[in-house]
């Protein structure tokens, strides 16, 4: 068997969770009505026969990440022994009476807990006792699994086209865990490789200096530029979150998109300019140009994947300090499309040695940017997970360093549905925030309607 190492993104994440929990997800809700019985208890046995017999479709959802001894290399993926569905897959039942609020209550409070890293880094936790017997699903796992890209397609493992649709089983095994002397020599063949990578460049140098030169762009972008203002945000995220949910149609932001020359990335970035600029307003405090950062996934093609990650970023300013949001939105889409034409290598590439990583997570870290946001499409059309419909999907993403808040947008079946991932110290004032977002979505969506007619 091929020894699986983590690839340099991965790693990146894995070295980031020690401080800062790198796992990501979704939050979700779920016609409970197949999944529930009289009592309105949940048939959770159910559930994990359904996820059990799709596991084949979700490899990383059956591996461990495994530190090899001296000399043996980096990290490596093996498969666990056994899956053990009942930690994995289980319930919290909700409060009689609660709803939306008392549901990302108790995400908070899940995520707080610390995924098992002797167990494979994944868990689906299920919350039933919403209104109309719906079910919540908080379901999260190590970013070192999937990017948000390569998670749409991890997801949609589990997930059928019809409440009707038969899986049959599949026999698995897990593979032997590699030997010492296999991970040692597999460690000398990647750093021969990487020799002669190295040697090749010197032998190049023409073909080396275009490339460092379409590189420098991105990186004066992250780390010369002029930082970000200093504001409230800008403090080390702490180990609190707090979330929050918006809601629109994926027809109206092509709208506001159409309507501004713009694309519905950009529409997001709108949208989060005016929560921060009612936000930083509220406090008091000068709203001038704020930086956030922007996902750059590099998978092209076929790279779509279920595995790993493949991503860059870009540093986008937002002028908050513009007052209409059109022309706001209209300048945002104007620096979007400059940003984009620069070559962007991969954050793994950038941060592939712990030695020069330091340094970079410093110079990074100088520059200010307290807020990131993230758009993934998923499904166009309605899925089931064990037979019950996936009414909404919020993807929740993590936070690191001094960027205390994330905004991630997912589109589904029509849909268009926006989760806030704020640090609880630096954002007590989320509603704040929220606010602002949604006031701006219905301002751009309303001015778009009119200029339609």
């Amino acid at each position: 068997m091929p020894v699986r190492r983590l690839s340099p993104e991965d790693e990146l994440m894995l070295r980031l969770d020690a401080r800062w929990p790198q796992d990501i997800g979704a939050i979700a809700i779920l016609d409970g009505e197949g999944l529930l019985d009289a009592d309105g208890r949940l048939r959770v046995e159910v559930l994990r026969k359904a996820i059990g017999a799709r596991l084949h479709g979700a490899p990383r959802f059956r591996q461990l990440i495994h530190h090899p001894g001296r000399f043996q290399g980096g990290p490596v993926w093996v498969d666990a022994p056994v899956v053990d569905l009942d930690h994995h897959v289980r319930v919290l039942p909700l409060p009689p009476g609660s709803g939306e609020a008392q549901l990302l209550d108790a995400v908070e409070k899940l995520r707080a807990r610390r995924l098992d890293p002797s167990r494979p880094q994944w868990e689906m936790w299920f919350l039933p006792g919403l209104p109309g017997r719906r079910v919540g699903l908080f379901v999260r796992w190590q970013h070192a699994l999937a990017d948000g890209r390569a998670a749409m397609s991890l997801l949609a493992a589990f997930l059928d086209p019809a409440p009707d649709t038969v899986v049959p089983p599949v026999a698995w095994a897990p593979a032997p865990t590699p030997t010492t002397a296999e991970l040692l020599v597999d460690n000398v063949r990647r750093r021969v490789r990487r020799l002669a990578v190295v040697l090749k460049t010197l032998t190049r140098p023409r073909a080396t200096a275009r490339r460092v030169r379409g590189a420098l762009p991105m990186v004066r972008e992250t780390l010369a530029q002029q930082p970000g203002p200093e504001t409230s945000l800008n403090r080390v995220v702490g180990p609190g979150r707090r979330f929050a949910l918006l809601r629109t149609t994926l027809e109206q932001v092509h709208q506001i998109a159409a309507a501004h020359g713009a694309t519905v990335n950009d529409v997001l970035l709108a949208v989060t300019a005016g929560g921060l600029r009612a936000l930083l307003s509220a406090r008091g405090e000068p709203v001038g140009s704020v930086p956030v950062y922007v996902p750059v996934s590099l998978r092209r093609g076929g790279q779509g994947g279920t595995e790993g990650n493949l991503i860059s970023q870009m540093v986008v300013p937002l002028p908050l300090g513009i007052a209409d949001p059109d022309s706001r939105l209209r300048r945002i889409a104007q620096e979007t499309a400059r940003r984009k034409s620069v070559a962007r290598p991969s954050l793994g590439t950038l941060f592939r040695s712990r030695w020069i990583s330091r340094p970079m997570l410093r110079a990074v870290n100088r520059q200010r940017v307290n807020v990131e946001t993230g758009n993934v499409a998923g499904p166009a059309r309605p899925v089931y997970l064990a037979g019950a419909r996936l009414l909404e999907v919020f993807p929740v993403l993590n936070l690191i360093g001094s960027v205390g808040l994330g905004v991630g947008a997912l589109s589904y079946a029509g849909a268009f549905e926006i989760c806030v991932t704020a640090d609880r110290d630096a954002c007590p004032d989320l509603d704040v925030f929220v606010d602002g977002a949604r006031a701006e979505l219905d301002d751009l969506a309303a001015r778009a309607s009119q200029n339609r007619r």
